[in-house]
């Protein structure tokens, strides 16, 4: 019976050590092929990685150009802020002027005795001056001038 134990326990023993050995080679394998994918795995990020940096790049030359774009406009309404208000004073001042020549025109009438025109209904802009009866001197009225809207 001894040597039936004996070879027993040598049999489990050996099997055991068998066992452990072909546990310890799977395990090593799986290690080495996690070792393998993460490897692989890391490369691809490397590739993504370098094309993310592209598309960063694109994003930042793209905002960059938006800026440039913005600063171009900004200065364009600024630019056309200063035409706008430098026309309405012209306007302004060519309204004021149109006024004063009216006026002196109104002062020629009054004193002119040729003058057909009617104290109580003043002339129209739009109504052409007429030279004075017997007077040819060729001189021109110059043209009436309309507001614009």
């Amino acid at each position: 019976m001894t040597t039936t134990v004996l070879l027993i326990v040598v049999v489990a023993v050996a099997a055991l050590v068998l066992i452990a050995a072909i546990a310890w080679v799977a395990r090593n394998k799986r290690t080495q092929h996690r070792r393998v994918e993460a490897e692989d795995i890391r490369d691809k990020a490397t590739d993504e990685s370098h094309k993310v940096g592209q598309r960063e790049a694109l994003a930042d030359e793209t905002a960059a150009k938006a800026r440039v774009a913005q600063a171009e406009a900004d200065a364009k309404a600024a630019h056309a802020a200063g035409l706008q208000h430098q026309a309405h004073i012209r306007r302004t001042d060519a309204t004021s002027a149109r006024d004063e020549v009216n006026q002196e025109f109104a002062r020629a009438d009054k004193i002119d005795p040729d003058t057909q025109t009617r104290d109580d209904a003043p002339r129209e802009e739009s109504e052409p001056r007429e030279a004075p009866r017997g007077t040819s001197r060729g001189k021109q009225t110059p043209p009436s001038m309309t507001r614009a809207g």
